[in-house]
């Protein structure tokens, strides 16, 4: 039964705060992939691990619309390279010669990226409140970022490696702009199943590259359960639910939602890895989460 367009609405509010959870897992794997398994071996395994599952839900339909596959072939391909690909191993790769510091900071421009492009592209106006609203977020997401330092940006060195994340950053406003702007005929759950199956047939030979020519992977329970972790939770669960807010809220609302990421990873390293919650911690979610609350309400 399909939902009604308020309950797809109410619904699509509640995963505003649940997908950001899901996404901060990705910071736990991204840390603890070094030396056991290389970026795009991670990024090809969490992709068919969040393929075979989102396919299980909706197969019947995929099978039923096998037609407009092959119309829509060429725009699965560019998001499958973006979302999964750059997006994915990019920033595996970024992170081992850049600090977590400055990975959040280049992240916290793709939220103001894709509210600028969505208003000239696609339209998507926000208004003074909601515009309030995400330069709150923006300033409790740095506020974080900065451990309450702001002095430090003044101090800041980029390398290599901010080249790679500033790169998946760039893609990752595209992909969010074309998902939004390219029309589908499938459900949200079975254009998704799509684009992860053509961003699987993207990686593979940066896969086989990487293994014969930069980083090898090791074989064991520990880098099989890090592919798992990473394409249930900020594989499959977040990006599906990322694709049903940006169906009902537009893209440059549910861009700000990026803003929670360091707040829910502080939450998640105090509870896995047992890090501290410092007072920075606490202001930064004074102003994320109103700033939330003003930029995706109605």
């Amino acid at each position: 039964m399909t939902a009604s367009p308020a309950h797809a609405r109410r619904i699509a509010h509640v995963l505003v705060f649940v997908t950001p959870a899901l996404w901060a897992v990705n910071y736990l794997v991204a840390r603890w992939a070094p030396g056991v398994i290389a970026p795009h071996a991670l990024a090809l395994g969490r992709w068919i691990v969040a393929a075979a599952v989102l396919g299980a839900f909706c197969a019947a339909e995929l099978h039923r619309q096998r037609a407009a596959i092959r119309a829509e072939w060429k725009q699965l391909v560019v998001l499958g390279a973006l979302g999964m690909w750059v997006c994915g191993a990019f920033v595996y790769i970024g992170g081992r010669s850049t600090t977590a510091v400055n990975i959040g900071l280049l992240y916290a421009a793709s939220p103001v990226l894709i509210a600028l492009a969505s208003a000239l592209w696609l339209h998507e106006r926000l208004s003074a409140r909601q515009l309030l609203g995400v330069a709150l977020a923006l300033a409790g997401v740095l506020h974080i970022l900065l451990r309450g330092q702001w002095g430090a940006l003044l101090h800041l060195r980029f390398n290599v490696g901010d080249v790679w994340v500033f790169g998946a950053v760039a893609c990752w406003t595209v992909y969010s702009l074309l998902l939004r702007a390219w029309r589908s005929r499938f459900s949200a759950l079975a254009r998704l199943t799509l684009i992860a199956l053509a961003g699987i047939v993207v990686l593979v030979p940066f896969t086989v590259w990487e293994a014969l020519a930069w980083w090898p992977t090791e074989l064991s329970w520990r880098s099989l359960a890090l592919i798992v972790a990473a394409g249930l939770l900020p594989g499959a669960g977040a990006y599906g639910a990322y694709s049903v807010m940006q169906r009902e809220l537009g893209a440059a609302r549910v861009g700000v939602v990026l803003y929670l990421g360091p707040l829910y990873s502080a939450v998640l390293a105090w509870a896995v890895l047992g890090e501290r919650i410092e007072g920075f911690h606490l202001l930064g979610a004074c102003l994320i989460l109103p700033g939330i609350y003003l930029s995706t309400r109605p």
